[in-house]
């Protein structure tokens, strides 16, 4: 494995290039993202965020370019891994670590408990009291029952709100040290959406992350979410990073590339993406 570096880094991405029948979607990524930092990536529909993650997550290869990740274990590393360089077993082994919330929650068939249950059991083969007690620990900690009856509910009977709590509560329940978000608050109501956007900094801040602050990665279009959480925020536009800073800096800026993406956030969360 190719090691690099790491002052404080959790995610590293060089020069990260990547097209899909010869159309350019990411053209020379480069991004440093702190380990403990709260990130939000934005950006209009086909400014390549999606893409951005799933290199990351590395479920696609790059072009050129290359991501390097901290790998987890038991203290905090002093080095960057290449993922190009993990073999399936070694790159399984860092997703254990990591957590991800998908935009439309991508829950298994079944019950509550049979979703939180099914990682404990088939990764880390914990034992039904073990999990019991997992599963009531991270049900109460996104606002959910822990009851027995709300555990054995079928996820189908869910409402959207509960159901990304649950998604939320699945992650959760493997500590992870870095978890990602894609577009956590899209088609709720803006009461479920306010209560998610402070679950995310609950979240992030959650002791069990290993006595720090959680590395967390949210993929957005929620002006909301910016405000009232005010991450760091990463705006990708045709392909490269046009912007990597404060929020406040980034709703202050006239910039003809940031200010009418900023003004047309609202409808483009509405719609869960589109073009600016």
């Amino acid at each position: 494995m190719t090691r690099d570096s790491n002052p404080g880094v959790e995610i590293r991405i060089e020069g990260l290039c990547r097209a899909f029948d010869g159309r350019p979607v990411l053209q020379g990524v480069d991004l440093d993202i702190k380990t403990g930092s709260f990130t939000a990536i934005v950006g209009g529909s086909g400014s390549g965020k999606t893409v951005l993650l799933n290199h990351i997550l590395g479920l696609l290869k790059p072009d050129s370019g290359r991501v390097l990740v901290a790998f987890p274990g038991d203290s905090r590393p002093t080095a960057l891994v290449d993922l190009a360089g993990l073999d399936v077993a070694k790159l399984d082994e860092l997703h254990t670590h990591w957590g991800v919330v998908f935009q439309r929650n991508a829950l298994f068939s079944g019950s509550v408990l049979d979703n939180i249950a099914l990682w404990l059991d088939e990764v880390r083969h914990l034992n039904e009291s073990e999990i019991a007690a997992i599963a009531a620990q991270v049900l109460a900690s996104v606002g959910l029952p822990t009851d027995q009856d709300f555990q054995d509910s079928p996820v189908e009977s869910l409402s959207g709100g509960m159901a990304k709590r649950i998604a939320i509560a699945r992650s959760l329940a493997m500590k992870p040290q870095c978890i990602f978000f894609d577009e956590p608050t899209t088609g709720l109501d803006p009461v479920n959406a306010s209560q998610i956007q402070d679950l995310l900094l609950s979240t992030h801040y959650d002791q069990e992350a290993g006595g720090q602050p959680r590395t967390t990665v949210i993929i957005t279009h929620d002006k909301d979410l910016l405000i009232r959480l005010k991450p760091r925020v990463v705006m990708l536009h045709e392909g490269k990073v046009s912007f990597n800073g404060f929020f406040d800096d980034f709703m202050a800026s006239h910039s003809p590339i940031i200010r009418p993406y900023f003004d047309l956030m609202p409808v483009l969360h509405q719609r869960g993406g589109g073009r600016v």
